[in-house]
């Protein structure tokens, strides 16, 4: 005999899937979805296609640590002046976007405000580049996606990591495994924003520390690499205990001697301009 709760629990799985797809589509045809820079319909992941085209995109630049070189040809493959005086313990860098508009107003929304619409757009694509990237190169694909860490009360003050997300969304789209756990920080430090390299690279000594096994080829994933010292420092502390490959993966590259752009742009919640970068 059939027992009629048996039937019932085989289906709320269905039925609740169902459903979402349904209150989904519905909610798609209803409420289309707007870019989130220019309020425009016709968007892709929250991005319409003349946005996407004008993110500033990091073709030409080092690629060692991905900073933006204009004035080398998109084809070659050079090394900035800062990596040929002294090597960082990374070795390779990708890096999409440049930290200029509008890119630097959508981190700043995602990363001060909680606001994710603004990184959606930005984390699919990356983590869509990425998988083209491995397919490519094979080589490069890290044995694990190690998130830059967050001190905790920094991270239940602001609600989330944005850096484990970035690695989250990556995964998602490579199969590479992530981990915001392997890196510790051991102490709260100053704010990055506003330093220079060396007032950078003194804030941070003493300042991280690992817990658990390291793999030999893993790549280190934040949302904004200003001058590379967290980076170098973070690439340094895993070299130590046993990484053989170490790359820098971001969402955006700040040019050098260069900060955000202070263009505002219309936001679909209307309370105004994003903070400032860290790096």
């Amino acid at each position: 005999m059939i027992k009629p709760w048996h039937i019932l629990s085989t289906r709320i799985p269905y039925l609740v899937n169902h459903s979402r797809r349904v209150l989904t589509r519905t909610h798609e045809l209803l409420l289309p979805e707007l870019c989130v820079t220019c309020l425009g319909p016709d968007t892709r992941k929250g991005l319409c296609e003349g946005c996407r085209d004008d993110l500033p995109v990091n073709d030409r630049c080092c690629v060692r640590c991905g900073l933006p070189l204009p004035l080398i040809r998109s084809r070659q493959s050079p090394t900035c002046g800062q990596c040929l005086k002294q090597q960082p313990d990374y070795c390779r860098a990708f890096i999409p976007w440049r930290y200029e508009f509008p890119v630097d107003r959508m981190i700043g929304r995602y990363k001060y405000r909680g606001q994710r619409q603004y990184a959606r757009p930005l984390l699919h694509e990356m983590g869509a580049q990425a998988a083209m990237l491995l397919n490519r190169d094979p080589e490069r694909r890290p044995d694990l996606l190690i998130a830059a860490p967050m001190h905790r009360k920094r991270q239940r003050k602001r609600g989330f990591n944005q850096a484990a997300e970035i690695a989250a969304a990556i995964s998602r789209q490579t199969g590479i495994p992530w981990t915001d756990r392997l890196i510790q920080r051991t102490r709260k430090a100053l704010p990055q924003s506003g330093l220079d390299r060396k007032q950078r690279l003194t804030n941070l000594r003493g300042l991280f520390e690992i817990q658990g096994q390291v793999p030999a080829q893993v790549a280190l994933v934040d949302d904004v690499v200003t001058t590379g010292a967290t980076a170098g420092t973070l690439a340094t502390l895993l070299r130590r205990h046993g990484a053989v490959r170490v790359e820098i993966w971001a969402l955006a590259r700040t040019p050098a001697g260069g900060g955000s752009s202070d263009q505002p742009f219309p936001d679909i919640g209307g309370d105004g301009e994003a903070g400032s970068q860290t790096g």
